[in-house]
């Protein structure tokens, strides 16, 4: 499925570092996304990769030279930097952050740099040495306080041999970056608490009980809040999935755990989001051996967990705004009233997970969204990506009416 980036266009300038071929899986990506995808190469680029490459992964002609002509007997530079609504530099070599730093436009990519009327995302690579030198350093601040844009590059092993700073940077940690630069920034100041995952409730040292969240929607609407420019604090439980860029995971195991950590943060958060999928119970007793197996059955006595969605409505801060997640299998609606009301939330996220495409461990999901006011809204199904940013927009209004900006 389309991302939120579908219908962008994004320019993408190549230059001359070995990380050049990393450039093919971000312009895939990005066409996955449904970018419309423009690259210019430098003549150095053209080294590592060929032309061929993008033009076959875009469905656009890979444009080289300055002089070229653009569309319509056009300014080739003018038009691809004037109609883009982002200039992706990746790999950025040192060569073409100290030429733009200083104005110098000699290329088609240096060209496109100084004349992008749009925002301009540097994504560096080199030899950890060249990038710690105080004169790329100036090179950067000077770019920064100039309003371009930086993706810090990542440590290890660089194609040199040497280790440091200086590869590119994770392609996920890239499209955060991309998506933020196309997203209204509209939770700017915020903190937004999201708690996703399942919990674990040991039973013994090697058995426990759970559910079956995989903590994809709570991440989701973590990586897009921050995307928003929120400031993200993920509580979550034990899911296997990687932490969004930018954000601030504080990784918990049981129930309990969980209710200590959201209530610790949960003070200082404008906007919290409750989508873990908290056990209910746990078991009265733990067993510290292992418990065999016997001929007779097996009696586990349960007891109740804090209910930390309710706990957080009756601490709820006047303007905090309250997220609850309800996964259904029937009478959907009423359950999912009830809870809004009875736990003094502001919108409740309710799911049929009987739904195809709409239940666990999956990447789309298909929701209806009530508030205390009486509204009611459904999204059709998604991923959950586009799920998260439909959330947050409805969380958006709410906030900015209420302190009415």
């Amino acid at each position: 499925m389309l991302g939120v980036l579908a219908g962008k266009t994004i320019t993408l300038g190549i230059t001359g570092g070995i990380a050049a071929y990393k450039a093919a899986e971000l312009a895939s990506s990005l066409v996955k996304s449904g970018a419309d995808v423009h690259v210019a190469m430098t003549s150095s680029a053209c080294e590592f990769i060929t032309p061929l490459t993008f033009e076959t992964l875009t469905g656009n002609p890979v444009h080289k030279g300055l002089f070229q002509a653009g569309p319509e007997g056009g300014v080739l530079h003018i038009d691809l930097a004037q109609r883009a609504d982002l200039l992706v530099i990746a790999p950025a070599t040192a060569n073409i952050i100290g030429k733009t730093a200083n104005g110098i436009a000699d290329d088609l990519v240096s060209t496109l740099a100084v004349a992008a009327s749009c925002p301009v995302l540097f994504c560096p690579a080199m030899n950890v040495v060249m990038y710690e030198n105080p004169l790329v350093q100036r090179n950067i601040a000077t770019l920064m306080e100039n309003g371009y844009h930086f993706v810090e590059p990542a440590e290890g092993r660089l194609a040199c041999g040497a280790v440091g700073k200086g590869r590119l940077a994770e392609l996920d940690v890239i499209l955060h970056s991309i998506t933020k630069q196309l997203t209204p920034q509209d939770l700017a100041g915020l903190m937004v608490l999201v708690t996703a995952g399942p919990t674990r409730e040991p039973l013994d040292p090697v058995r426990y009980l759970t559910n079956r969240s995989s903590g994809k929607m709570g991440y989701a609407l973590a990586r897009a809040a921050a995307q928003r420019g929120a400031r993200v604090v993920l509580v979550s439980g034990p899911t296997g999935l990687t932490p969004p860029p930018e954000v601030q995971l504080v990784p918990v195991e049981t129930a309990q755990e969980m209710y200590e950590q959201v209530l610790q943060y949960g003070s200082g958060a404008a906007v919290v989001i409750k989508a873990a999928a908290v056990a209910d119970y746990r078991p009265l007793q733990l067993s510290d051996q292992k418990i065999k197996k016997k001929d007779t059955q097996l009696t586990v006595q349960l007891t109740q967990n804090p209910d930390i969605l309710a706990e957080l409505g009756r601490r709820k801060a006047q303007g905090q705004i309250l997220v609850g997640f309800a996964a259904e299998t029937c009478n959907l609606q009423k359950n999912a009233l009830d809870k809004l009301h009875r736990k003094n939330l502001d919108l409740l996220v309710a799911n049929d997970v009987t739904l195809p495409g709409a239940g666990f461990d999956g990447d789309t999901n298909q929701v209806r969204i009530f508030g205390s006011q009486g509204q009611e809204e459904s999204l059709p199904l998604m991923n959950k990506h586009k799920v998260a940013h439909g959330i947050l927009d409805r969380v958006s209004r709410l906030y900015h009416s209420r302190v009415g900006g």
